[in-house]
């Protein structure tokens, strides 16, 4: 998975006022957990437009006093009006402990279902998925070429030794339904083939 960088520095105060102050000076407070005990610290606010303006995932390396900690975005808030960014949350991670974190999941392919006119639906563009750090994915690649009207793609088909899925295996993660414009499937080119042998035969 990738990863970005956030330089920032540790704060011992953490009242409402200095909050306010660090927000004036275009700083994000922060706050890592996951350690022995929680880190406060503050950022400024374009640390974080490659880890919030995105829809990939990724893991954060996040410098303070010169020690680096690994980290994955737990939680973020928002002024419900100006949406600045007024807290951030991490969660820091180690290299032999296993974490939870939601990808998000790349449909590629071409369905034979949308080509005669049905409709994709897509249940779950994200997934959360359980595994160590180096092993969490950028993102989830669900095939869907093979899906034909009514065809629903589940979780299970798309299990990977390197991380769990925390979905039941009936999860839905896109299927085709029908539509207005959509048409009578061909049969298989193999059962097309099949058909025209004896036709072929009969004819000689």
């Amino acid at each position: 998975m990738k990863s970005i960088s956030i330089k920032g520095s540790k704060r011992e105060s953490v009242g409402k006022k200095a909050t306010k102050a660090l927000r004036n000076a275009g700083q994000v407070p922060c706050v890592i957990y996951g350690g022995d005990q929680p880190m406060h610290f503050s950022a400024g606010e374009l640390a974080f437009k490659g880890l919030v303006y995105t829809p990939d995932a990724h893991t954060v390396d996040i410098e303070l006093d010169g020690t680096t900690y690994r980290a994955i975005l737990q939680d973020i808030q928002f002024h419900p009006v100006t949406d600045r960014i007024l807290h951030v949350d991490f969660y820091q991670i180690f290299d032999d402990k296993e974490v939870m974190m939601v990808i998000p999941v790349k449909f590629v392919g071409s369905s034979k279902g949308v080509l005669n006119g049905g409709v994709l639906r897509k249940n779950n563009r994200k997934l959360r998925v359980k595994a160590l750090p180096d092993n969490l994915p950028d993102f989830i690649e669900a095939d869907i070429t093979e899906l034909k009207i009514g065809n629903k793609l589940y979780v299970t088909a798309l299990e990977n030794d390197d991380y769990k899925f925390m979905h039941p295996d009936n999860t839905v993660v896109c299927q085709v339904r029908t539509s207005r414009n959509a048409v009578v499937e061909d049969e298989d080119e193999d059962e097309e083939e099949g058909a025209e042998a004896p036709a072929e035969a009969a004819a000689e």
